[in-house]
């Protein structure tokens, strides 16, 4: 698993998170709720190991990821996809966008093999990826290019990207946000799909609704620190601290 323990950070004289501790597992899907500006996506950043606390450790699955050295770091990081809140595609087609990621991981040697078993359509890479697109129901566009596609339909190809190298842990930012409903419906069945593939998912959403619907656990957000974390029924419908019930109900919490 992945586990928190104590974490605080700071940007200059700014705290953003105070003694944070969590965990997640493989195959349960996290929500992280709470209103702008309490540090969702720092926290995101934080389990993503791109960026070191201030104080507290982040272990994953047992190792402490900043008592090691940079390149077993990396090992480290490489367990986990992340989907930021407005996809960043590269100017090719949907699939050369879906196998960047294992693309990348690859040794030189394994990325000319490929690419050359490419040429034959027998790529593992092209097959993973397609697999990917598959989940978010986008594997009939290929070979279109990316730049023509629709917001959610590029945040779908986000998420594949994501998914295709097989993550142990998955986190994603708002990755519904400004989404129509059928966009936001495929992105939330894959997310359940991921959980099936036993992968730890971390989602931080201004959307409670969605919250509720895919997390097997929620924890809220607010000042600086988690109010409370715990079942997603019992912490819709039974909030035992007082701030996660005024902001579950609505009121402007923070």
């Amino acid at each position: 698993m992945i586990r928190v323990s104590n974490v605080s950070h700071t940007y200059g004289d700014e705290s953003v998170l105070e003694t944070l501790s969590l965990s997640v597992e493989p195959g349960e899907v996290l929500g992280i709720i709470g209103p702008s500006g309490v540090g969702k996506t720092t926290l995101l950043r934080i389990l993503s190991l791109f960026v070191q606390p201030s104080e507290g450790t982040i272990e994953l699955d047992g190792r402490a990821a900043w008592s090691t050295d940079e390149s077993e770091r990396l090992a480290l990081r490489r367990q986990i996809g992340m989907v930021f809140q407005e996809a960043s595609l590269f100017d090719a087609t949907v699939a050369r966008n879906a196998e960047y990621g294992l693309r990348v991981r690859q040794p030189w040697s394994e990325r000319i093999r490929d690419h050359l078993r490419s040429i034959l359509g027998s790529s593992e890479t092209a097959a993973s990826a397609t697999e990917a697109l598959d989940v978010v129901g986008l594997s009939q566009k290929l070979e279109q290019e990316a730049r023509s596609l629709s917001g959610g339909e590029a945040q779908r190809v986000a998420f594949a990207r994501a998914l295709a190298y097989d993550p142990k842990y998955l986190l994603l930012d708002e990755p519904t946000s400004d989404l129509d409903p059928r966009n936001t419906g495929l992105i939330e069945e894959a997310v359940l799909e991921a959980r099936d593939r036993d992968i730890g998912v971390v989602v931080a959403t201004h959307d409670m609704h969605q919250a509720e619907r895919i997390s097997d656990r929620v924890g809220v957000l607010l000042g600086d620190g988690f109010t409370e974390i715990g079942p997603t029924e019992a912490i819709f419908e039974n909030p035992t601290d007082e701030r996660t019930r005024r902001f579950i109900s609505g009121e402007l919490v923070y």
